[in-house]
């Protein structure tokens, strides 16, 4: 049997790498009617990924219970698209508590799939591990309805395959399979049996 030497296809986006989130601790546990704990968040001009670790500083940093699923991607769109739906906002990204905020990344199709983020002259590799799905604090924290409005694309989580620094800014999305950046918005529609 020989090995198989066909090129792998690779396909590159052009997206802007909007807010790099790192908090040391969660800010939205217990009852939300008591209101988000006050803990420092930073809105990184850089962030350092270590490989298997996640994002130094950040609350999931070297978890074991969180290693597949370190750093969360969330795509811009996705807010924006929820806000017009619930005509509210223009929402805080900050709020969602995602760790880095992209805009023009359809990022459903990367679960499963190892991929890049090339930013700043470096690249950090990565491997899309499952849906980050929202919480019910997404109702108190940016409007009534946003919970369930967010569910199939409140972004995904990923394992940091390789350490590297993701800068602010323009940015490469370096993908195996091809996307369609205009879908960055779309929920993508869960198994019923994996809804909550």
């Amino acid at each position: 049997m020989g090995t198989d030497t066909r090129p792998v296809e690779i396909f590159r986006y052009d997206v802007e790498i909007l807010h790099l989130l790192v908090s040391p601790a969660h800010a939205y546990f217990g009852r939300a009617r008591d209101g988000a704990a006050d803990v420092p968040t930073t809105d990184a001009s850089q962030v350092e990924v270590v490989e298997g670790k996640g994002i130094v500083g950040d609350r999931f940093f070297g978890k074991a219970a969180h290693m597949d699923a370190a750093v969360t991607l969330f795509a811009v769109e996705s807010l924006e698209a929820i806000a017009a739906e619930l005509g509210a906002g223009p929402f805080d990204p900050l709020l969602t508590r995602r760790n880095v905020v992209l805009r023009g990344a359809q990022l459903a199709p990367l679960l499963g799939k190892d991929f890049a983020l090339e930013s700043g002259g470096d690249a950090v590799l990565f491997h899309g591990g499952r849906h980050a799905q929202p919480c019910a604090w997404m109702n108190e924290m940016l409007a009534p309805g946003a919970h369930p409005a967010m569910r199939g694309r409140g972004g995904i989580r990923c394992r940091a395959v390789s350490s590297g620094l993701l800068h602010r800014g323009p940015a490469v999305l370096v993908s195996p399979v091809p996307l369609d950046p205009e879908q960055a918005g779309v929920p993508n529609l869960l198994r019923p049996g994996r809804l909550p």
